[in-house]
């Protein structure tokens, strides 16, 4: 089979397509055949060889991990009758807190048989891998966030696979928000999902300009998913006795948070893990989030996408900063 591997790290033309061994399921296993594979900007930072003392990543490898397609194949103790079922799923390799994203860039992929989701009627595989992670992490973020009618809202990364999802599920449940992102395209995007105001972080004082349009006070609720200095900024946005909820690093870091400061001022400050922990029901997630695109209240952005053999060239959009929405590639 056709997949992509790094055979070392470096920049994305270490990806390169070769021809590999189609994986055999084990145990508890799936083969699917896969129509497309999501690439996330963990997936970038991994190949360019950093977080390999928490990622223990060997080479050479083959990235992603996430997909959607059809079940081809089901190893011992599954039910034989996913074989030819529509689903998306991370891959085997994968998992929430832990695990190795990998296994996803290729014609044919492993995952195991506990994370597999059916595709509804009228949702695509890209629409379906694109939710894979973004969908029930949204959800996740925004049930912790309980965002009251009326709340200011503002969202870093408002541009992103998560930030679009979030945009919108804040705005249904009658929030007001502003939407931080950087240049004019990804401005005009979360203004057309219905933020109420875009600020461009690339800006001097963007913080104080995101203040001001929550008309001075600050914002109920901050969820950032930009994380480095962008959320430590965004942190002094958040009005005295709101919620702070960091759950991203798409500047490179997480946030590094005065967290003092922010008990002083009564702000609630839930980090990633404090989101994902063990009491979530994740396949509940991912099927809610399904089930509300397939129903049309909810807008999956799928900004580019790539065939397999341009995977490198799916890493350099998301590096350059050029990508909007989830960054898919087609099998």
């Amino acid at each position: 089979m056709r997949a992509v591997q790094a055979s070392e790290f470096g920049g994305p033309e270490v990806l390169v397509v070769r021809e590999l061994p189609e994986p055999t399921a084990g145990p508890g296993e799936v083969v699917v055949d896969v129509a497309a594979a999501d690439v996330m900007f963990l997936d970038t930072r991994l190949r360019s060889g950093w977080g390999t003392d928490f990622f223990a990543i060997e080479l050479p490898y083959v990235p992603g991990g996430a997909i959607a397609g059809v079940v081809a194949s089901v190893g011992p103790g599954v039910d034989p009758s996913w074989v030819g079922k529509r689903v998306s799923t991370p891959t085997a390799a994968s998992g929430i807190g832990g695990g190795l994203p990998i296994g996803g860039y290729a014609e044919k992929a492993l995952a195991k048989a506990d994370t597999l989701v059916t595709s509804p009627e009228g949702l695509t595989p890209a629409q379906a891998v694109a939710l894979t992670h973004d969908g029930r992490t949204a959800l996740a973020v925004f049930d912790r966030a309980a965002v009251q009618p009326g709340e200011w809202v503002l969202i870093t990364a408002a541009a992103g696979g998560l930030g679009v999802l979030l945009i919108q599920l804040a705005r249904a449940a009658g929030a007001n928000v502003v939407a931080a992102a950087r240049g004019a395209t990804k401005l005009e995007l979360a203004a057309r999902l219905g933020a109420t105001a875009v600020v461009d972080y690339s800006v001097p004082d963007w913080a104080a300009e995101a203040r001001v349009a929550t008309g001075g006070a600050g914002a109920h609720v901050v969820l950032d998913g930009a994380g480095g200095a962008l959320g430590e900024a965004a942190l002094s946005v958040v009005a005295d006795g709101g919620r702070f909820l960091g759950y991203g690093a798409a500047a490179g870091e997480f946030a590094a948070l005065d967290r003092d400061d922010a008990a002083a001022r009564g702000v609630t400050v839930y980090g990633l893990f404090d989101i994902t922990g063990s009491d979530v029901d994740w396949q509940a997630l991912a099927r809610r989030a399904q089930d509300e695109v397939a129903a049309g209240r909810l807008e999956v952005v799928i900004g580019q996408t790539f065939p397999l053999d341009e995977a490198h060239r799916a890493h350099a959009a998301i590096e350059s900063r050029a990508a909007v929405g989830r960054t898919l590639l087609t099998v």
